[in-house]
């Protein structure tokens, strides 16, 4: 049997241009593919050349409420690596962003950090 490998996870935001530009900045991804999408609303792919973040928008979107940790089927984080922690702060904190719940433990260091529609990423470090 061969194993499968993830290629991409599809979420919704309130604006997809803007949260595809920050992940561009911040992790130096690149956007794949962009254009239009269901319910009149735009898709952004953004990520590497193996794997990617398909990010939805339309103009009906709306915070969400309910804490994902306690919602079936809820967005708890989105996990980054990076290979250097400390660098990858640096960049998060010049565009912005407050990093929390700094920590290190087996596997590796990480940080976390929450985007404008309330999107935790966690920024790990396996070096």
């Amino acid at each position: 049997m061969t194993t499968a490998t993830l290629e991409h996870l599809n979420f919704t935001v309130t604006d997809a241009k803007k949260t595809a530009d920050m992940m561009c900045q911040l992790f130096g991804w690149k956007i794949r593919w962009q254009g239009s999408s269901i319910y009149n609303g735009q898709s952004i792919h953004v990520g590497t050349d193996a794997q990617y973040l398909a990010l939805y928008s339309n103009e009906r979107v709306t915070q969400g409420e309910a804490s994902t940790y306690e919602s079936s089927g809820g967005l708890n984080h989105i996990g980054v690596v990076v290979e250097d922690l400390d660098e990858a702060e640096q960049k998060i904190l010049a565009a912005g962003y407050e990093t929390t719940n700094h920590d290190d433990y087996d596997p590796g260091r990480r940080f976390y950090f929450t985007d404008e529609d309330d999107i935790e990423y966690e920024v790990v470090s396996y070096t």
